[in-house]
């Protein structure tokens, strides 16, 4: 564990050294295909309250919700023109790094901060008798793409995707594969099977999937870092993403909003009838049995990774906002107005457009609640 945080901790200070040229302010990069200047876009920046919020709002974390991040900061910066918010996708291990090392005003996590990581934020990021919470703010499947010429559609389960994320299943016309995809062609062709080469929630959640509905094929602990042998490593998802899309018979894990030129996303055979695809909407069906897990006004979610109705999508992953529940010291109004913004109705409803899924109205309610008695 040590050795894991000093990792972490050298990761973030690396990350943070070049978070002047991957800050995403309201002039970056529109990876959403929005426009800042739509007129719709405009009459709902119209309704954020920016409050007492002025001066610069600095965060970091996981880069899966960059695009989603990158349409809420196009809306909250026409309205709110004193505020300049930097979100840095470093990844989810290393956003929380920097945050419990008080670097960061909110931290971006694929996963709920463990007992460890709530402790020290009480010694280090939070003042006041504070602590760090988890405050769920974007749903989201966490995609398979792949990139096999000829294979337009692919159907792969649990036990087959952790053989091939672990270096027994090399070749795309392996029998088990042949199996699930009866009308394919599948080519003769070499696997090459990309992995995270940063702590990742992403990972994380993925890793959890493989663990849960494949128990036998999958002897590795889930975790941020990647454990399995072989194949090969790519930072962020945007670097997973890259190169799969370059790569011929390239397969990685990746928030969905990334999979697109250059690959397609991957079936995954459940308990249903038939395969489910990666979308947002059967994600939701999914996160909708999710189950609150922390205590007090930490919102910490538990998923069902292996769910057997039909049209829910079983790799999923939820994204914290992780802040202190009191003690945020001179950035307490724009954390407040900038969270306020994005857990509203407003907020959550350009999630859809980015390629994400809005967090069920029985726990962004609470989410709502939490972020107004933020101190």
């Amino acid at each position: 564990m040590k050795l894991q945080r000093k990792t972490r901790r050298a990761l973030a200070l690396g990350a943070l050294a070049v978070s002047g040229a991957l800050a995403l302010t309201a002039c970056g990069s529109d990876d959403t295909g929005t426009s800042g200047g739509d007129s719709a876009a405009t009459a709902k920046a119209g309704a954020i309250d920016c409050g007492d919020a002025k001066g610069q709002l600095q965060a970091s974390g996981s880069s899966a919700q960059k695009n989603a991040i990158d349409a809420w900061v196009r809306q909250y910066s026409a309205a709110c023109k004193d505020v300049q918010l930097n979100y840095n996708p470093t990844g989810s291990g290393a956003g929380v790094t920097a945050f419990l090392q008080g670097q960061t005003a909110f931290a971006g996590s694929d996963s709920a901060l463990d007992a460890e990581e709530i402790a020290e934020s009480k010694k280090t990021a939070c003042t006041d008798g504070g602590q760090a919470i988890d405050l769920p703010m974007v749903v989201g499947p966490i995609g398979v793409g792949y990139n096999v010429p000829g294979v337009d559609s692919l159907v792969l389960d649990a036990p087959t995707l952790a053989k091939i994320f672990d270096s027994k299943i090399t070749n795309w016309n392996d029998k088990a594969i042949a199996e699930l995809n009866p009308d394919a062609k599948l080519p003769d062709l070499k696997i090459q099977a990309f992995h995270r080469s940063d702590e990742s929630g992403t990972t994380d959640n993925f890793t959890k999937y493989l663990s849960a509905a494949a128990p036998d094929d999958w002897k590795y602990e889930p975790g941020k870092s990647w454990e399995a042998k072989g194949g090969q490593s790519a930072s962020g998802s945007s670097g997973v993403a890259q190169q799969v899309a370059q790569t011929s018979g390239a397969i990685s894990y990746m928030e969905l909003s990334y999979v697109k030129d250059g690959m397609k996303s991957v079936k995954i055979k459940t308990g249903a009838a038939e395969p489910v695809e990666a979308t947002t909407e059967n994600a939701t069906k999914s996160i909708s049995e999710a189950k609150v897990v922390g205590t007090g006004k930490d919102l910490a979610l538990e998923l069902n990774y292996t769910p057997s109705a039909e049209g829910a999508y079983p790799i999923t992953l939820v994204t914290y906002e992780i802040v202190c529940d009191k003690g945020n010291k001179a950035s307490l109004p724009a954390v407040k107005s900038f969270l306020s913004y994005i857990a509203s109705e407003d907020g959550q409803g350009l999630l859809a457009d980015a390629g994400y899924a809005p967090v069920p109205a029985e726990i962004i309610t609470k989410v709502r609640s939490t972020v107004s008695s933020l101190s």
